[in-house]
């Protein structure tokens, strides 16, 4: 972990710096203490400097202070001093021991950071394949299911459009629009999502009146057996932001309300306008999370083991996208009622009402 810290933060000619200025202070405190330690403990102190260098650095750098090192110890410390002469056949061989060591050191080191690199990289890939095999299997039931009740539906109205009753017939065509709403909505969580990863979304920036904004959603979902409540503010003022994008994010998280709380809850939602921008707040009073969901509540094909069978689990980690694609921010927290409170703030321009309709 400690090296892989420094090697997203430290740059090649940064790690030259640090490795050969640490080489060098190391020496010249040991050089002020050569009276008290003797040239072979300088030598295991340098030793020990090379050591931390290679758990940190790249392989070249650290090489680069082995040699350093080995050369400052033989000029400085090993008799005769100053010269890099060796006389004694002992002190030759441990500097060349020295040399190789500190050289090993750094070369082995760089090799077990590449294979940790490699299996961290080759984990993240079967981490990637179990998401996308739950993806699929969640997908499979969720396309398959509303595309059998579509084929169902249109076989009974084929075969029995004669004899069926009003009330049958109506019924059957609630049934394929339900179907298709689920279907479509399934397939524009995976164009949204392909949308974030490729880095093609837009923003499409327009003055937008959120109350009718939210209006709309309402409008749009079906809340059988759930009361949602918003208060129409009528002091907000325009707001500059991607009312699509807008629209859809606050669309997926009351979804998934009206889908993971029980019947007759509540859903609530406020908007207010901030110093920044725009708030929006959307609480209900359902079961809520565990806190280790909660954490990952925004992953992608992250759904919890109390979520319905089905869904592909992109819907929050959407919703996320489309608010950050705004350089705003979304928050979730168990609120005091029980349920999820889920907050998001844009920061944007403003625009009275009034002056828009001038």
């Amino acid at each position: 972990m400690l090296s892989s810290f420094h090697f997203r933060h430290f740059k090649p000619i940064t790690q030259y710096i640090i490795s050969l200025g640490l080489v060098m202070l190391i020496t010249s405190l040991c050089f002020i203490a050569s009276d008290y330690i003797g040239y072979r403990i300088v030598a295991l102190v340098l030793l020990v400097v090379v050591s931390l260098l290679s758990l940190l650095f790249d392989m070249i750098p650290v090489i680069s202070a082995a040699t350093l090192s080995a050369l400052i110890w033989n000029f400085f410390f090993i008799p005769p001093l100053f010269t890099f002469h060796i006389s004694n056949a002992e002190d030759l061989l441990m500097f060349l021991l020295y040399f190789v060591i500190a050289l090993v050191h750094a070369v082995l080191s760089a090799n077990i950071k590449r294979a940790e690199e490699k299996i961290r990289e080759k984990e993240e890939q079967a981490r990637t394949l179990m998401l996308y095999d739950s993806l699929l299997n969640s997908l499979s039931h969720e396309l398959r299911t509303p595309l059998a009740a579509i084929i169902s539906a249109v076989d009974v109205l084929k075969e029995n459009q004669d004899k069926l009753s009003t009330e049958s017939h109506e019924e059957l065509l609630q049934q394929i629009d339900t179907a298709a709403m689920r279907l479509n909505r399934q397939v524009e969580n995976l164009l949204n999502m392909s949308r974030l990863e490729s880095g093609q979304l837009a923003l499409h920036l327009d003055w937008c009146d959120v109350n009718e904004l939210i209006h709309n959603v309402l409008q749009k979902l079906e809340t059988t057996g759930h009361s949602t409540q918003f208060k129409h503010n009528d002091e907000l003022p325009l707001f500059l932001v991607d009312s699509g994008l807008l629209q859809q994010a606050i669309y997926n998280i009351v979804h998934n309300a009206v889908l993971y709380t029980p019947p007759k809850s509540v859903i609530e939602i406020e908007t207010t306008q901030t110093k920044k921008g725009l708030k929006i707040t959307i609480s209900d009073n359902g079961e809520g999370l565990s806190p280790e969901a909660l954490a990952k509540v925004f992953d992608k094909f992250y759904r919890a083991n109390q979520s319905k069978t089905g869904g592909s689990g992109l819907g929050l980690s959407i919703v996320k996208g489309f608010i950050e694609a705004h350089h705003g921010s979304i928050d979730v927290v168990q609120n005091s009622k029980g349920g999820l409170q889920f907050t998001i703030q844009i920061p944007s321009p403003v625009m009275s009402v009034a002056y828009e309709q001038n």
